[in-house]
């Protein structure tokens, strides 16, 4: 990204669980997956890298090792 507003679609994945409907909403609405045990998959739009940023910063406190983050798709 290059500072500028976008709507990529991002795939986040931590190691943990989060269940439930008010875990979408901590999240900006992203879609919560559960494909692996033990894992947690996030994917939705992000708006811009401050978004993102803000996404990581909560699941920074809730001490969710990252382990990945990739744009799924980049359509500007």
């Amino acid at each position: 990204m290059n500072g500028t507003t976008t709507t990529d679609i991002y795939e986040i994945r931590v190691q943990g669980n989060l269940t439930g409907e008010k875990w979408a909403a901590q999240f900006d609405g992203m879609e919560i997956q559960h494909d692996t045990p033990g894992v947690t998959t996030l994917v939705g739009k992000v708006i811009d890298q401050a978004a993102l940023y803000g996404i990581l910063s909560r699941l920074r406190d809730l001490a969710l090792p990252l382990i990945s983050v990739r744009i799924i798709d980049n359509s500007k």
